[in-house]
């Protein structure tokens, strides 16, 4: 069975297969975080950029392409897809300040996005192999436990603090949830247990840590904040995330299946409305 390509990245003029997967470096990772805090001076709902790698992950893992005109505003609008022909670029969304703002966000998405597709299309073994693809999670229990008394003091007691992964895995859910039809289950049992299987590993990280804290995965010398049983499942999430790609590749796009209008019965008028009887016009 041929494979089907990689859905569409933000910019419908970069391939995904062949652009150069250049990392995201710190600079880049704090801009996009700006940039997402002015978007959401207009828009509250706009997510954080964990979020949004999930729910990115998600996209590219779907079993057919999604084009950014249907996934963009799903992320950052009305959810109401643009009309935009193929190879057009996208209109200005509202959440943008500017046409340039709109257009570095974009060009460090299609960055991340061929990262992921390059480092889940690579054969890797083990989750230290630098190949391995690696989710933007972030311990922000642990972040906020290596603060100061009074930077705490600073955030107030309100806040619920997210456990390790956790906005990254609602992000992922939140793509599942908003294309069912893309992410039902494949008639073939083995297949569909194999999707539920790795579903239910990354539905898992949705869920609070309530284990006892032993590790910091925000900074290694850091107060624990996250159990051994979520970096364990975090690691499970990641090979979840390798099924579900390998999956939708190997089956492909879901055939809509043709559904046949009834003919008329051989004594019954042809429908073409010659006032002939059916067996003896387009029947015949």
């Amino acid at each position: 069975m041929t494979e089907p390509t990689s859905p569409t990245p933000a910019t419908d003029e970069l391939d995904p297969s062949t652009a150069p997967a250049a990392a995201l470096g710190p600079d880049e990772l704090e801009e996009i975080d700006n940039i997402l805090d002015d978007l959401r001076s207009r828009g509250e709902e706009i997510p954080q950029w964990e979020f949004c790698d999930g729910f990115m992950t998600a996209v590219i893992c779907s079993r057919r392409p999604i084009r950014p005109a249907e996934y963009l505003p799903m992320l950052l609008g009305d959810g109401a897809e643009l009309e935009v022909a193929e190879g057009e670029p996208l209109p200005l969304l509202p959440a943008f300040a500017d046409a340039a703002q709109q257009a570095r966000f974009l060009e460090l998405w299609d960055r991340r996005w061929n990262e992921i597709v390059a480092q889940l299309d690579t054969d890797v073994k083990t989750l230290d192999d630098d190949r391995t693809f690696q989710p933007e999670a972030m311990d922000m229990r642990g972040a906020v436990a290596s603060l100061t008394d009074e930077q705490r003091a600073e955030m107030g007691d309100d806040q619920e603090i997210p456990s390790f992964g956790q906005v990254w895995a609602l992000g992922f859910m939140f793509a599942v949830e908003n294309w069912p039809e893309d992410w039902a289950a494949p008639r073939d049992k083995e297949a569909a247990k194999w999707l539920d299987d790795a579903l239910d590993r990354i539905v898992a990280l949705t869920e609070d840590d309530t284990g006892k804290p032993e590790v910091c995965m925000f900074d290694e010398n850091g107060p624990p904040s996250t159990s051994h049983a979520r970096v364990d499942a975090f690691g499970e999430a990641i090979w979840a995330v390798y099924d579900l790609r390998q999956l939708w590749k190997s089956m492909g796009p879901r055939v809509e299946t043709v559904r046949k209008a009834p003919e008329p019965g051989r004594n019954d008028p042809c429908y073409c409305g010659s006032g002939k009887k059916y067996k003896k016009c387009h029947g015949a």
